[in-house]
């Protein structure tokens, strides 16, 4: 039976989950499991990985005598992935029950393709059951706007994993045509929709202007970061309560989930030890401090991966959630690395502060930004130029109306306002109703840039 609202946040089902999974009874026997499965997987690594025999040369399993000690363990990049495939395996070709290729917009260069056993998939269809009975009950039916065409995609263990709770899971696959989704989305009597954050607002915001729109019970958001703008707006359209899902295929496609609190994300923490580290010397940062996350496998099978880099910029909350929880609580990335940028004043231009101030305007649907100028970069006086395309539905304003209107909304984020104001930034509003080439498939939205380096700080 759900908790009434008065009740205050249900604790997060994660927990009990998560320490039966380490066989403890509380938080000093779950550290004491994720040290025993880190020597394990370390020793795994070492041994069956041509990749890691060599990168944890000197390193042996008993050398990791404490959980400060896994900052031993040199990190693990993009790059690794990319270059070294195969060479990261534990197991042989014919025990590799799926692998996904990774292809995205940071790099040109060679996709990453992770591997996955029969047991990893298992370990994700786990995780999938858990997490979603936060916001899911028996007799409920999901429409999952995720891929799962294939089996093992991400939207058909999704399914498996909701069937396992007696949920119905209807697997449609990223939107590529609103008005069929949304006729799906009316017709089909479903509580709850998964899907990519700006293709969930898009269904949310064409929906309220045709007006009469569904009721649902809850949204799951996941594969990208969701400005808070942009919840509010599925939140009041819908009548729905929405959940941030954080994860990646790295990471066996789930990493952590909102509770009822909404305080961050509870972590699969039997499976998965993350770590927030300093950008600059790789070193581990107290509760409370913002760096880059970091994780390391401790049961995958496959293709373990030691303090992977994610990219992702966050903090470890340092109170306890509101929901009762003892578990850590890892604060909703609103963006990455390669979402921010620092200009020759030194200013830095955040695309998560600049999405908070697009998608709070109504009836944006997607925005997508840039900047240009290399030698604004290097502080040689010339200004860059912030590119910036919106996506809009039917607004009743002008284009030119409504692209002043986007300007001004800019002219509050203080980043922009100052850099405008010292003559080192331009910005450019260009909106439109389509056809659109931003946001596509599960693709995560970043600021691009031409010979801008990104912020490491």
């Amino acid at each position: 039976m759900k908790a009434s609202p008065a009740a205050g946040p249900r604790r997060t089902p994660l927990e009990p989950w998560v320490l039966a999974r380490a066989g403890a009874s509380d938080l000093a026997g779950l550290r004491r499991y994720q040290l025993r499965a880190l020597r394990e997987t370390v020793a795994r690594a070492k041994t069956r990985s041509p990749f890691y025999a060599t990168h944890l040369d000197g390193l042996e399993p008993g050398d990791i005598r404490s959980l400060e000690d896994l900052a031993r363990l040199p990190f693990t990049t993009a790059d690794d992935v990319r270059r070294e495939g195969m060479r990261l395996l534990c197991v042989g070709a014919g025990d590799v029950e799926r692998i996904v290729t990774l292809t995205t917009s940071e790099t040109t260069g060679a996709p990453k393709r992770i591997h996955f056993s029969a047991a990893d998939q298992e370990l994700t269809l786990d995780f999938f059951h858990r997490g979603m009975s936060v916001l899911v009950d028996p007799g409920d039916r999901v429409l999952i706007l995720l891929p799962g065409e294939r089996p093992g995609g991400v939207g058909d263990l999704l399914r498996r994993a909701l069937a396992r709770m007696d949920v119905e899971g209807v697997v449609r696959g990223p939107v590529t045509d609103a008005q069929e989704a949304l006729g799906a989305l009316g017709d089909g009597r479903f509580d709850a929709v998964v899907g990519i954050p700006v293709q969930v607002l898009g269904l949310a915001r064409r929906d309220a202007l045709a007006g009469d729109p569904v009721r649902l019970k809850s949204v799951l958001l996941s594969t990208d970061h969701a400005p808070e703008a942009l919840v509010r707006a599925i939140e009041s359209t819908w009548g729905c309560r929405v959940f941030d899902h954080y994860g990646t295929t790295e990471m066996g496609l789930g990493g952590g989930v909102e509770c009822e609190a909404h305080a961050g994300y509870h972590l699969r923490e039997a499976d998965l030890l993350f770590e927030v580290v300093d950008l600059d010397n790789g070193v581990a940062l107290p509760d409370g401090e913002y760096g880059e996350v970091v994780f390391t496998t401790l049961t995958r099978e496959a293709m373990p991966l030691l303090r992977y880099r994610t990219g992702d910029r966050s903090r470890f909350v340092p109170a306890a959630c509101p929901c009762g929880s003892r578990l850590r609580v890892l604060e909703r990335v609103r963006t990455r690395l390669a979402g921010r940028v620092r200009l020759g004043s030194g200013a830095v231009l955040d695309l998560a502060a600049m999405d908070e101030a697009l998608f709070a305007l109504p009836n944006v649907l997607d925005v997508h930004a840039g900047v240009a100028g290399a030698s604004s970069v290097a502080g040689d006086g010339a200004a860059a130029t912030l590119k910036i395309d919106i996506l809009v539905a039917g607004t009743e304003d002008d284009r030119c109306a409504f692209e002043r209107r986007a300007g001004r909304a800019l002219a509050e984020v203080p980043a922009v306002a100052g850099a405008v104001y010292a003559h080192q930034l331009v910005v450019e509003v260009a909106a439109t109703d389509g056809p659109w080439t931003g946001t596509n498939g599960t693709m995560k939205r970043m600021l691009s840039q031409a010979h801008s380096p990104e912020v490491r700080a």
